[in-house]
């Protein structure tokens, strides 16, 4: 496979790997709780975890979406939506092996790695680095395409990894993997880049969005 198409598809399955993650989350949107007024505060006074996702887009239209979801509503309401691949709080993958690797087999051997980086791949249209840094797996895309320059990086506790492939066979348990990311501190988890879009996903105990 060419450097290009890596690229292209690694870029790929990180969107889509967030994408498969957080979008369950959008169905809570309008249960939401408003943003507090100007005489209210802003930060919970609970030990709250919020989880926020900002999409701005660069287009003419320059709109901007905020989702602020509590990961205690989450937890909750996860287990009760069942609709195609989404069932009890878990997604169902049809295979667990991508490529010939065996995805369980991988995690397992990242989670018990000491830190260092794993994977540096650079080329004329594309870098991609994956790493493990204080018990964070980290991966960080840059496609260089063109003259439009796109750039991922994902930043996830290896405790929430090991909470999603808790489940059975060919199932990612979402709801063990929200409840092991409302134990961790204020964190970034994706950001994204692109001509099109700036998309930042992170974790905090505020219940709006800067």
């Amino acid at each position: 496979m060419s450097d290009r198409k890596r690229g292209f598809f690694v870029r790929a399955a990180l969107v889509t790997t967030a994408g498969l993650v957080l979008s369950p989350l959008g169905v809570l949107a309008q249960s939401t709780p408003a943003p507090a007024s100007p005489s209210q505060s802003t930060t919970s006074v609970s030990k709250d975890r919020w989880l926020h996702v900002r999409v701005i887009s660069s287009d003419a239209k320059g709109e901007t979406v905020r989702v602020n979801v509590p990961l205690e509503l989450a937890e909750k309401v996860l287990p009760a939506i069942n609709k195609d691949r989404l069932h009890a709080g878990k997604v169902r993958i049809d295979d667990a092996r991508v490529n010939d690797v065996d995805l369980r087999a991988l995690v397992d051997a990242i989670r018990t790695s000491k830190d260092g980086e794993f994977v540096t791949v650079q080329s004329n249209d594309c870098d991609v680095r994956v790493a493990k840094q204080s018990n964070h797996l980290i991966i960080h895309v840059l496609d260089k395409q063109n003259s439009k320059k796109s750039e991922v990086e994902v930043k996830v506790p290896m405790k929430v990894i090991d909470a999603l492939f808790s489940a059975g066979k060919d199932e990612l348990d979402l709801v063990a993997a929200l409840h092991a990311l409302s134990a961790q501190g204020d964190t970034e988890l994706v950001s994204v880049k692109d001509h099109e879009n700036t998309v930042r996903v992170w974790l905090d105990s505020k219940n709006v969005t800067d």
